[in-house]
């Protein structure tokens, strides 16, 4: 895959690494920055092939795929580690709290705890360039497991995210968006944009492309976590939990456990 999108005068590409992750690499000029380097060898063999000198790492939450490259890159490119405060991050120099601001490649970033998938998950967002760095907590078409959050919390932490702008491109860690896809379909059934975006997406994988970035504008059309307050996701959850329907919390928890099974 080398599939690049570019964000200003940032460029981002996507480094495969185990079975369906995506590591983010940042680049300008000469200097790249990667985000939840779960696995260091993708990151050196990127940075052997165009020849960027690695000068910081983003960590959005804690868990081994997105962390357990930090330590040997870190190590070896003696470089920056930044991460959310509220987590165990190895070799973290940088806390990261809501409100903070980090400049990443010259460009301004802002701090959004997005608990739930963990409970001190964050994002980061850059306003100018229009980019979220959103982890596991919003995927294409889906979102994370509630490993450590509540419902509630996911709620919320989802909500801050689809309030950005619609043009906000969504860069996320994982290649789940058809199997996201489907699942949605079973929620919404009727729903165009969704059918649109299962075609598009299935004729990106036969290219060997990524399907992401996707963008929120996008999301909130057709990911049902984001749209737990319309009537006809609520009226899926009300069907498959009775009940469920009543608030966008409990459709959200009804369709949560349902993705899980499904």
């Amino acid at each position: 895959m080398n599939a690049t999108s570019a964000t200003g005068s940032i460029t981002l590409r996507p480094l495969p690494a185990f079975q369906d992750n995506y590591i983010w690499m940042l680049a300008r000029d000469n200097e790249a920055i990667v985000v939840d380097p779960g696995d260091a060898a993708p990151v050196h063999a990127a940075l052997r092939r165009t020849g960027l000198n690695l000068t910081g790492i983003v960590v959005t939450h804690h868990h081994g795929d997105h962390v357990g490259g930090v330590a040997e890159l870190a190590d070896a490119y003696r470089t920056r580690v930044w991460g959310p405060r509220r987590e165990e991050i190895p070799r973290r120099q940088v806390a990261l709290d809501e409100g903070d601001s980090v400049e990443l490649l010259g460009e301004v970033f802002s701090v959004i705890d997005v608990p739930g998938h963990t409970l001190g998950h964050i994002a980061l967002h850059s306003p100018a360039g229009g980019t979220l760095l959103c982890g596991d907590t919003l995927f294409a078409c889906g979102c994370g497991r509630l490993f450590e959050g509540t419902p509630a919390q996911m709620v919320v932490s989802l909500g801050k995210l689809a309030r950005l702008p619609g043009p906000t491109r969504v860069y996320c860690a994982h290649e789940y968006t058809l199997s996201n896809i489907r699942f949605a379909l079973a929620v919404e059934p009727d729903n165009a944009d969704l059918a649109a975006r299962q075609r598009a997406c299935k004729e990106q994988r036969e290219r060997g492309e990524p399907t992401v970035p996707s963008t929120i504008a996008e999301e909130r059309a057709t990911n049902p976590f984001l749209r737990c307050s319309e009537p006809v996701v609520r009226a899926a959850a009300e069907r498959r939990t009775p009940g469920a329907g009543a608030d966008p919390v409990s459709t959200f928890a009804a369709i949560r456990a349902w993705k899980n099974s499904f």
